[in-house]
C-alpha cells in the first residue's frame, strides 16, 4: 500500500459522506457544517462546490442525473448543473434537535440514511430508507449517531455503525425487498482508537472504517472481528472513506476540523482535507439512487 496523500486542503469543518460516480468520474463528498457539496474530478483535478443552504450529511449519485442528498430534515434531489433542490419522500418530523447524517445506496438503488441527536447524547435517531417505489421507511430505531453503512458484494449482509456504541453491527439483508433481520455485532473498536464513523467494503469482504479521534482508517475482517491493518492519517478526526478510480483501488478519505482546539490544529494543519491512498485490494462500487 502506498502512502497517504493530501488531495484537497479543503479545511472542511466536517467533511463526510463520500461517494464515487464511476460513469462521470466524479468523487462527491460533503461538508456537513459548511452546508456544501463538493464535486472532484480526479482526472483533471478540477474541484467545485455547491452551497445547499442547510447541513448535508451524505451525497450519492442519482441514476437519472444529478445527485441525492441526506440533508437536515430529509432526502433531496440536487440538480448539479442548475444547483436546485427538490425534496423526496417524507420521513416525518425530524425535529430541530435532530438531523440526518451519513448514508449510502444499496445495489437496488434505495437510499439509506440515518438521523442523530445533535447533542450526540440520546438514542433518539433512526435509520431510514428512501425506496423509489415505497417511499420512506424507518428500519432501525433508538440510534444516537447514525453513521457508516455498507453491504457485502453478494448483497446478503448489511453493516451499520451507531458511533457511540463503538461497534459495527451486521444484518441479514434481502436485496429484493430491502428487509433486514438478525442483528448482531461483528466488530468492536478498542478504547483509545476513537469512535467508528463512516465505512466502506472491499471485494474481499473486509470492512474499512474511519476512526473519529483515532488518526486512522482501519481494515477489519467481519467474520472474525480481527483488525487486519491500519492507514495512519495526519489528522485526528477521520470521518469516512470510499473506493474510487477506474480500478476501484484508490481510497478517498474525508476528515474534519470541528471542535479541535486551535493549539492542536497547529499540529494537524490539514484537518478537514480530502486524502487518498492507493490500496492493494479493490473496493466495492458506489451504487446510485434509482428513483
Amino acid at each position: 500500500m502506498s502512502r497517504v496523500e493530501l488531495v484537497i486542503d479543503a479545511k472542511a469543518i466536517l467533511g463526510e459522506g463520500p461517494s464515487w460516480d464511476s460513469k462521470k468520474g466524479i468523487l462527491y463528498w460533503v461538508d456537513i457544517i459548511g452546508k456544501k457539496v463538493h464535486l472532484f474530478h480526479p482526472m483533471s483535478g478540477e474541484s467545485r462546490v455547491i452551497p445547499v443552504g442547510q447541513m448535508v450529511g451524505a451525497v450519492v449519485p442519482r441514476d437519472s442525473g444529478g445527485v441525492m442528498l441526506a440533508m437536515e430534515d430529509g432526502f433531496y434531489a440536487c440538480n448539479t448543473e442548475a444547483e436546485t433542490l427538490e425534496k423526496h419522500g417524507d420521513p416525518g418530523s425530524v425535529g430541530s434537535h435532530m438531523r440526518f447524517n451519513d448514508g449510502k445506496c444499496d445495489a437496488a438503488g434505495r437510499f439509506w440514511a440515518g438521523t442523530m441527536d445533535r447533542s450526540e447524547l440520546e438514542p433518539m435517531g433512526a435509520l431510514f430508507v428512501l425506496d423509489p417505489h415505497q417511499g420512506v421507511r424507518k428500519m432501525v430505531d433508538r440510534v444516537t449517531v447514525s453513521n457508516g453503512i455498507t453491504w457485502n458484494k453478494e448483497h446478503t449482509t448489511m453493516y451499520y455503525i451507531d458511533s457511540p456504541t463503538r461497534r459495527v453491527d451486521a444484518f441479514d439483508f434481502d436485496l429484493h425487498s430491502g428487509a433486514i433481520s438478525r442483528r448482531r455485532t461483528v466488530v468492536r473498536i478498542p478504547e483509545g482508537e476513537g469512535l467508528p464513523d463512516g465505512m466502506t467494503m472491499d471485494e474481499e469482504g473486509m470492512l474499512w472504517i474511519a476512526h473519529w479521534d483515532g488518526y486512522q482508517v482501519s481494515r477489519w475482517n467481519p467474520a472474525t472481528g480481527e483488525k487486519l491493518e491500519k492507514v495512519p492519517l495526519p489528522v485526528a478526526r477521520v470521518t469516512s472513506c470510499v473506493f474510487a478510480g477506474e480500478q476501484l483501488n484508490e481510497l478517498y478519505i474525508t476528515t474534519a476540523r470541528i471542535g479541535i482546539d486551535s493549539n492542536k490544529l497547529e499540529n494537524q494543519p490539514y484537518a478537514g482535507g480530502l486524502f487518498k491512498i492507493k490500496t492493494a485490494v479493490r473496493g466495492v462500487p458506489t451504487y446510485g439512487y434509482s428513483g
